[in-house]
């Protein structure tokens, strides 16, 4: 597993070399969220915008109808949390091709509940003409500008920063409403998104030496969701569907998926790993995974529930995790 540092700032700059049209608004994180490259690069096509994200997202919004596409950059809590009004009727409203990068989302961050953004996907995919993406490696932060500039319309994507793993192919690119097969099964349909995919490929190793045959499948695009690969992973699955999320299990991936289940009527059983109607306090990531249950172990505690087996895994029988350092050269602060 090959780390990667700093993926956003080094490809943003290279992918709109060509692009005059792209403009990147920052709420005054520039730093943090890794477009400092960027505004040395192109100092004429970067906004400073201050600690005002209210601002930001209207203005985002006029110059959106101006023809260009304001890529708005600031921590994820930042994005809808302030700005939700702004968001809802400056640019969704008016289905404008906003772009908005919200970073540390969910419990990556030991800032606690004023950083983490627990519930963004719930309360962004209510908003209509919003298009959701989630980053899970550096080749989804690479392949991810790609994607949001072919819709035709505003984008949240819970993208990451610093330093990240490399879990898929360079040359195997994200793509859109397409569900990354990362093993095939048919015990269990393991359905995982962003940072939560790295911890089922550390277990997939030890289930697998106990017989339990696990579909794993990586979810980039969270809105729309019409991938009908992973319905019909689910309609040939023995035990159901487990799905494990950086988020709240209200209104994220779980949600998704139950009310996908019920519009086609399938009578299987349905796990949600995440946070549990809770907010988070500050610590590590890998502490608080482990705190909140959506680290490898929690995961096959999980599928011991549903296969009603234990199965005797130990912690040091899965793969290493990459331990971040919470301060880092690759980061503006311990965050």
């Amino acid at each position: 597993m090959k780390i990667q540092t700093k993926v956003h700032s080094k490809n943003l700059v290279k992918w709109a070399k060509d692009k005059p049209e792209v403009l990147v608004l920052s709420a005054d994180l520039t730093s943090s969220t890794e477009i400092d490259l960027f505004r040395d690069t192109y100092p004429e096509r970067f906004f400073s915008m201050g600690i005002a994200e209210q601002n930001m997202m209207s203005f985002a919004g006029g110059l959106a109808r101006e023809g260009f596409k304001p890529f708005v950059h600031t921590f994820a809590v930042f994005i809808y949390r302030r700005a939700y009004d702004q968001i809802a009727m400056s640019i969704a409203y008016p289905n404008l091709p906003v772009k908005m990068f919200g970073f540390l989302p969910g419990i990556m961050t030991p800032g606690g509940a004023t950083h983490q953004a627990i519930e963004d996907i719930s309360v962004m995919r209510s908003l209509p003409n919003m298009t959701i993406l989630e980053c899970g490696d550096a080749t989804d932060v690479e392949s991810v500008l790609d994607v949001a500039d072919s819709i035709n319309g505003p984008v949240y994507i819970r993208i990451l920063r610093g330093e990240m793993p490399r879990l898929f192919p360079s040359t195997q690119p994200m793509q859109f409403g397409k569900a990354r097969v990362i093993s095939e099964g048919t015990d269990i349909v393991l359905l995982t998104s962003g940072i939560c995919t790295e911890e089922a490929m550390r277990a997939s190793k030890a289930l697998k030496s106990k017989g339990v045959s696990i579909h794993h499948l990586h979810i980039s695009t969270l809105k729309p969701f019409n991938d009908e690969s992973v319905l019909e992973a689910i309609s040939k699955s023995k035990y159901g569907v487990i799905t494990m999320e950086n988020h709240s299990i209200i209104g994220g991936l779980g949600t998704i998926i139950s009310e996908k289940l019920a519009e086609a009527g399938l009578g299987k059983k349905l796990t949600r790993i995440g946070i549990k109607d809770t907010f988070a306090h500050g610590a590590s990531k890998q502490y608080l995974m482990k705190e909140y249950g959506l680290d490898a172990m929690a995961l096959i505690s999980e599928i011991e529930k549903v296969i009603g087996k234990n199965l005797n895994i130990k912690e040091e029988e899965l793969t290493d995790a990459y331990i971040v350092d919470v301060h880092s050269k690759a980061k503006a602060e311990a965050l």
